[in-house]
């Protein structure tokens, strides 16, 4: 037998290794094989290779995925989707597709053996598109996910916001697989998936974190946007890391995005459900009740400011947003250069540098990866109208600038997350308390389509009592996924007022 390569620090590599998309390739074949454990097939994430299961990770060193499943007796497969590439993601469809056919080749390599498969992030969906919608459940028995958007990401409706579109057009973020994974999306492909015949042809478990990552990483600069959404691993939220048929493993407040595919940190707790591929005890395919599961309405709190656009070589650029209540908060700016100047100025005119600048050009799992970014964090922010300063040497370059507050009140938003044009609503509750009360309203909605195509500037929205509000989507072209912004302005009795920032998308059917 040959001896395996052994890379730092003890951990190994497969013996042999592609990375033309639809290639795969074994691992070595263990001293202590156990033939009676089905072969474990590796699915990566956006972005990723064969080496997010051995290779170095983004924040925490090597990963030894791959050095536990082989010291534990198991066949090993690592396959490369339309991600290892490096021309960016692509939908859980396509991925899916090829995945399915490779998946076939695979199971006959080991003479028709089902394999189970651990899958890490938007490798979650990939895999189940793979198995429900073109068949190769066939060829599975149980699938582990980790951390996977199997409801999508608030930082991909983030990425195709109004405010981000410059941003991300020019990191050449906004491709198919950020666009996949918007909430909106991710409830059109949840209806169509968990309703499907084969959704329960295989036995699911779900595993997820929730610590945001290294301090002061893009990650958890990403965390701490989806903070407002609910607990989260930096990149997905708990919520959207569960399956109404799965068995849900573990929530850990130790693992982030990124270590939680450690072999060392989750291998020992997933390992017993990988020791065969029964699907024993799979739920049953109730329609009704995965119906409204999907149609639910999705409640959130929110306390955020957000604007973005354009840049101007060598001149500054100035975006304002106000505190009503002395209260701490985080302001993030986000561009496509690392040569841009940032201020931020109080109400009482002090001027403050950023606490830090940090570069994701690294991060490749980010929905912003490429951009440079500079956040400050105020314990304390005063009451009054704040500046945003912004000066970039670049000829070309975007921003998007968000603050967040850890206010009394925040706005909540409740939108479902697919809807029929007929019922395309969504409310807003605007609570405010006794001196803040509000004298005055107004909104204003950006709504644009798949393409960036703005469908309507405001939608009809109407008062049904002072924090009240009931909104309806314009008819829309065709159905599809749209990408909501409105900007939520308030004035109140004391003289201070407050803008905030709704983001979401929703599937809207015609």
């Amino acid at each position: 037998m040959v001896k395996p390569d052994i890379t730092s620090a003890g951990k190994l590599r497969p013996p042999s290794e592609t990375f033309t998309p639809g290639d795969w390739f074994l691992g070595d074949i263990p001293p202590n094989l156990d033939v009676n454990k089905p072969p474990i097939v590796f699915v990566q994430g956006k972005n990723g290779s064969s080496t997010s299961w051995y290779g170095e990770t983004e924040y925490h060193g090597v990963n030894d995925m791959y050095t536990k499943a082989y010291e534990a007796g198991y066949q090993t497969v690592f396959v490369q989707l339309y991600d290892a590439g490096g021309n960016g993601s692509v939908s859980q469809y396509t991925n899916g597709r090829l995945l399915a056919s490779k998946l076939a080749e695979i199971s006959n390599h080991f003479g028709g053996k089902k394999v189970n498969i651990i899958a890490h992030s938007k490798g979650g969906p990939d895999t189940q598109a793979a198995l429900v919608h073109y068949g190769a459940h066939l060829y599975v028995g149980r699938v582990i996910t980790l951390a996977s958007p199997h409801h999508g990401s608030n930082l991909a409706d983030l990425a195709y916001s109004w405010y981000a579109g410059w941003l991300g057009s020019l990191l050449g973020q906004k491709d198919d697989g950020t666009y996949s994974l918007q909430v909106g999306k991710m409830a059109e492909f949840r209806s169509v998936t968990d309703n499907h015949v084969n959704s329960r042809k295989n036995k699911y478990y779900t595993a997820t974190g929730m610590n945001r990552g290294p301090a002061l990483s893009a990650l958890s600069m990403g965390g701490q946007y989806l903070s407002s959404y609910g607990e989260n691993d930096g990149l997905v939220n708990v919520w959207s890391a569960k399956l109404p048929y799965a068995s849900h493993l573990f929530t850990d407040p130790n693992l982030d995005h990124d270590n939680i595919r450690i072999g060392s940190a989750v291998f020992s707790r997933i390992e017993p459900y990988l020791r065969s591929d029964s699907i024993a005890g799979v739920p049953s395919l109730n329609t009704r009740s995965t119906l409204q599961v999907q149609d639910e309405i999705i409640k959130t709190d929110i306390s955020q400011t957000v604007h973005g656009g354009m840049l101007q070589q060598h001149a500054w650029i100035e975006q304002t947003f106000n505190v009503n209540e002395s209260t701490s908060g985080n302001v993030t700016i986000y561009t496509a250069s690392d040569d841009v100047e940032v201020e931020l100025i109080s109400p009482s005119d002090q001027t403050y540098l950023p606490s830090l600048q940090v570069n994701s050009t690294e991060n490749k799992s980010s929905f912003f990866s490429g951009a440079t970014i500079q956040t400050f964090k105020r314990n304390s922010l005063e009451v009054g109208n704040w500046k945003v300063r912004m000066k970039t040497k670049s000829p070309k370059d975007a921003f998007l600038l968000t603050a967040q507050f850890n206010e009394m009140d925040p706005i909540t938003l409740s939108m479902s997350g697919k809807v029929k044009q007929k019922d395309a609503k969504f409310l807003i509750k605007t609570p405010m308390k006794n001196k803040y009360k509000s004298t005055g309203t107004t909104f204003t909605v950006h709504l644009i389509d798949e393409d960036g195509n703005e469908i309507a500037k405001n939608s009809a929205i109407k008062e049904i009592d002072t924090e009240n509000f009931s909104g309806a989507f314009p008819e829309v072209p065709k159905s599809g996924v749209y990408n909501i912004t409105i900007d939520v302005k308030e004035k109140n009795i004391d003289g201070t007022e407050r803008t905030r920032t709704l983001i979401r998308s929703v599937y809207i059917e015609k």
